[in-house]
């Protein structure tokens, strides 16, 4: 057996295996490591693009945030200034209606006892010429008379 010629039979298989490899067999490798390889870059460029959106996210609501707070102190101002108006013009309306009932109260007050004064007008006159029958009808006494009176007295 020669060494030469195996040794240039096997390069010459070698060769035509490297060939075959190159022709057949590394280019779907290739293409697979290609395919791969962007998928990689393709989710590490997603990763970044969400971590970016998620940045401009978290802007959009902090914003609508400090938006929404400045709404809210601006409303709730609103409600305690509306709140105050409301609570003075109710203590406007109480004042009037505490004035009004109190002149009623007070017309109405003068109205009893100028009522009260009348009806004593009367009864006193109406006593005062009762007694003064009961004088007249007795002769006239001391004794009598000074009765008389305290009884007049008692019934006023």
């Amino acid at each position: 057996m020669n060494i030469n010629a195996t040794l240039i039979g096997q390069a010459i298989a070698f060769f035509l295996f490297v060939m075959f490899c190159m022709k057949f067999v590394w280019p779907p490798i290739m293409h697979a490591l290609q395919e791969r390889k962007k998928k990689i870059a393709d989710g590490l460029a997603a990763g970044e693009r969400g971590k970016h959106e998620q940045q401009l996210a978290e802007e959009r609501a902090k914003e609508i945030l400090r938006v929404a707070k400045d709404q809210a102190g601006e409303v709730i101002s609103r409600a305690e200034k509306r709140a105050n108006e409301i609570i003075e013009e109710a203590k406007g309306q109480a004042r009037e209606e505490g004035s009004r009932l109190l002149t009623a109260s007070r017309a109405e007050i003068n109205q009893e006892i100028n009522r009260a004064k009348e009806d004593l007008r009367g009864q006193v006159v109406t006593l005062a010429i009762l007694g003064a029958g009961k004088v007249l009808q007795r002769e006239v006494d001391q004794k009598a008379h000074a009765e008389l009176l305290t009884q007049l007295a008692a019934e006023i």
